[in-house]
């Protein structure tokens, strides 16, 4: 699969790795050419174009509440910094939003990316983005890449599946979606994100994670053969129609050839003719998922006809008027387009083209299929609406090639006619046969169908007896893999998802120390284990809840829910074994109603420059509330002061931890920084100083990686050998002291704060 500008994919081109490559295609211009899909007059800039390379572009996180503070903090700070600048004898231009991107949420520059990583005079710049990108601010993510999910109109009810979501940035674009407003921490929606690839899973896993959602699962299957899922709806079992699908199918990728510069060699007409065909079964098998009513985009990195209109109008022409074009020419002002051709031609890599099917010679008829050319029927073709499509050329706006078409279902599709209605209960088969949807390994024409349901006896018993498996399966909510005997891709094995039952001792200590609200979704949370101690505690919304339980045998689930609650060996002493996990605080927050500490800015600063700071540190006020309050974890909060509006003007909730002594911060690295950045405090660091600490701090955050779990055990001793190790005297040095100096005591916090055990299991990694 061509990369398709995502934040999480390994950048191929401009990394030094490549020998020089020379720009040149021969078959690819005179392909183009003939296809005429480049404006008259306009041939030159367009290869002028696909030679340079591509300028860095970036998108803030739009959902966060400090959204706006990271777009302030961007146009204050580093944009200046970067006026002015010449690197390598080219100017740096001050980096613009995108026209066509809401909300001055989406920025492109001038550089790319090989120069914005080599130069010193923006290491400042790429060390923000790389730290604010790890945290999930930010995304950098090709331009054209954004613009698929911009597309579908998301809202936060709709069931989204992303049929090939790897590496992720379009997936965390669509879960930013779904959390439109922050203050409901379970949207009614999900994403089921998946991908083919096992591999590309873990890295879809790490962009989502960022996100912290409860509302993502991660699958991996192959996106022609999905199976249908079926969720339990009052009791009755009903498939489940997605209100929106991202089809982003796998491509030649042409339209990357400034970035994966090794398309200009390998580039030849035959990668097309190959892909076509997986193309159409993929986008058949997302329309055949599609809810009545619903919206299809269908993407890819690539300029070629083949694999985009002659997909769509195959599509189009066997949907029988069950499927259209939606007309999007008013969204997305000041983006610029080019309409969908309605004319074209087939050529094989010898360069022979063809006008017709009816042209092309029998041995041939393997590599050319008949629905890569265009329909012949005017009518049919103009009822077809082609021009609807978009296709993006790189030199209309400085960006890669891209090409999209966005559907709208308006009935079943002709071949599921007798398609279940919402109100039927489904029939499931068990032994050797799997329930999946039925798959085809002929050509193009192939459709992968969903289940038909028959009104025949043996489905009438079928309804009224459950299957067993799937009960033997389920209980006491477990979700385990599917068996290995139904495993058809290979990859690292899964832990099972057992969620907690509804009178497990666990919970009610949990629920008094942090006085949960009667309205806490606690059968919602999870665990990776069936047995022996449970250490980690995650949680899903209650519809991602519903789809895991009632297809544990069809789904290969790589991941899902965000961690909520870590176990910690000293907590129990206090009343609750389990303590806080920042990813989910966000989550967990408005639940909670005992054991929120409120604190100032410059408490917030010193629990992020100082590891386990004495409380005569802190406000008068913060000891205070701290006095009376028994040891273990806790809620602290930052409530900006409208009054001060030079203060940083967003919320802040962090999960911390009171010792005798002390209070700390439970918050990753690149976080702490992010919140830092935030308040004004400078934190870069020039990379040549990192490597003289390593040494020093290496000792001390192993022991500090020792104690996670016990802060109470001689505390006092522990810190001041820390910081007299560290060579900091942290008792008397200022907050604000240097870039120098706090982004060294970051380095020194220790990584418990970071997640302990990761939520793929060990075994995965």
């Amino acid at each position: 699969r061509a990369a398709d500008g995502g934040g999480g994919g390994v950048f191929q081109g401009w990394a030094g790795g490549y020998p020089e490559i020379t720009k040149e295609n021969e078959l690819f211009e005179r392909y183009y050419r003939e296809l005429g899909i480049v404006p008259a007059g306009e041939w030159d800039a367009f290869m002028a174009a696909l030679r340079e390379p591509l300028p860095a572009t970036l998108r803030i996180t739009g959902y966060r509440s400090h959204a706006k503070e990271i777009l302030h903090c961007l146009k204050e700070k580093y944009f200046k910094e970067l006026q002015d600048l010449e690197v390598d004898g080219q100017r740096v231009e001050t980096p613009q939003p995108l026209s066509w991107y809401p909300e001055e949420l989406a920025w492109h520059t001038n550089l790319s990316r090989k120069i914005l990583r080599k130069s010193p005079q923006l290491e400042k710049f790429h060390q923000f983005l790389v730290s604010e990108t790890e945290c999930g601010n930010i995304s950098r993510q090709e331009a054209v890449s954004m613009i698929p999910p911009l597309l579908l109109n998301v809202n936060p009810h709709h069931k989204i599946l992303d049929m090939c979501a790897a590496p992720g940035s379009k997936t965390a674009q669509l879960i930013e979606m779904l959390h439109a407003d922050m203050n409901v921490p379970f949207p009614k929606g999900f994403v089921i994100a998946n991908d083919v690839d096992n591999k590309r899973c873990y890295l879809l896993v790490h962009q989502a994670k960022r996100l912290n959602s409860p509302c993502i699962m991660v699958v991996n299957h192959d996106a022609s053969s999905i199976p249908n899922l079926q969720i339990d709806v009052d009791g009755r079992k009903e498939v489940l129609f997605y209100d929106r699908i991202l089809c982003d199918v796998p491509c030649s990728g042409d339209g990357t050839m400034r970035k994966n510069i090794d398309v200009w060699r390998k580039w030849t007409t035959q990668n097309s003719l190959q892909l076509h065909g997986l193309q159409l079964r993929i986008a058949t098998r997302g329309v055949e998922q599609l809810a009545e009513g619903g919206r299809m985009v269908y993407s890819t990195c690539s300029l070629n006809p083949i694999e985009n209109e002659a997909v769509i109008s195959s599509l189009l022409e066997k949907s029988q008027g069950a499927l259209e074009l939606a007309d999007v020419s008013s969204e997305l002002p000041g983006l610029k387009r080019m309409p969908g051709i309605t004319k074209w031609k087939v050529m094989l890599k010898d360069g022979q083209w063809f006008e017709e099917w009816k042209d092309v010679p029998s041995n041939r008829q393997t590599q050319i299929r008949p629905t890569m050319f265009p329909v012949k029927d005017e009518e049919k073709l103009k009822a077809m609406s082609l021009e609807r499509c978009l296709r993006i050329l790189p030199h209309h706006q400085n960006t890669g090639g891209f090409f999209v078409a966005v559907l709208i279902k308006k009935s079943p599709m002709p071949w599921n006619k007798r398609q279940p209605k919402v109100h039927l209960k489904l029939p499931q088969r068990t032994g050797d046969t799997e329930v999946t949807a039925a798959t085809s390994d002929n050509d193009s024409e192939c459709i992968a169908e969903e289940p038909i349901v028959t009104e025949n006896e043996e489905s009438k018993k079928i309804q009224e007896f459950p299957n067993s498996d799937t009960d033997q399966s389920n209980k006491g909510g477990v979700c385990g893999p599917p068996p290995s005997k139904k495993m058809k891709l290979f990859g690292f094995k899964e832990d099972p998802f057992v969620f907690l039952p509804e009178d497990d001792p666990l919970f009610l200590p949990i629920q008094k120390f942090y006085a949960l609200d009667s309205s806490f979704p606690k059968m919602n949370l999870l665990t990776r284990t069936r047995e022996g101690k449970k250490r980690q505690l995650y949680m899903v919304s209650e519809e991602i809840r519903n789809v895991l339980l009632n297809n544990s045998e069809k789904m290969k689930v790589i991941n899902t829910g965000i961690k909520v609650w870590s176990r910690n060996s000293d907590g129990e002493q206090f009343g609750c074994a389990f303590r806080l996990a920042q990813e989910g605080i966000y989550t967990l927050y408005p639940f909670i109603h005992a054991r929120i500490i409120n604190v100032c800015i410059e408490d917030v600063k010193i629990l992020l420059t100082q590891e386990n700071p004495f409380l005569s540190k802190f406000s008068s006020e913060t000891q205070k509330k701290v006095k009376d309050m028994v040891m273990g974890s806790i809620v602290l909060k930052y409530s900006p002061d409208p009054e001060k509006p030079d203060d940083l003007q967003c919320p802040i909730v962090l999960s911390g931890w009171q010792g005798k002594t002390s209070l700390r911060a439970f918050v990753p690295k690149n976080e702490r920084l992010h919140y830092l950045r935030m308040m004004g405090v400078e934190v870069f660091k020039a990379k040549r100083k990192e490597e003289k600490l390593e040494s020093k701090t290496e000792e001390v955050q192993n022991r500090l990686a020792q104690t996670e779990e016990g802060m109470d055990v001689e505390e006092q001793d522990l810190v001041t050998k820390m910081e007299a190790e560290i060579g900091e005297e942290s008792s008397h040095g200022p907050v604000e002291s240097s870039g120098m100096e706090v982004e060294n005591k970051i380095e020194d916090l220790n990584e418990s704060s970071k997640n302990a055990n990761s939520h793929i299991s060990q075994e995965s990694r």
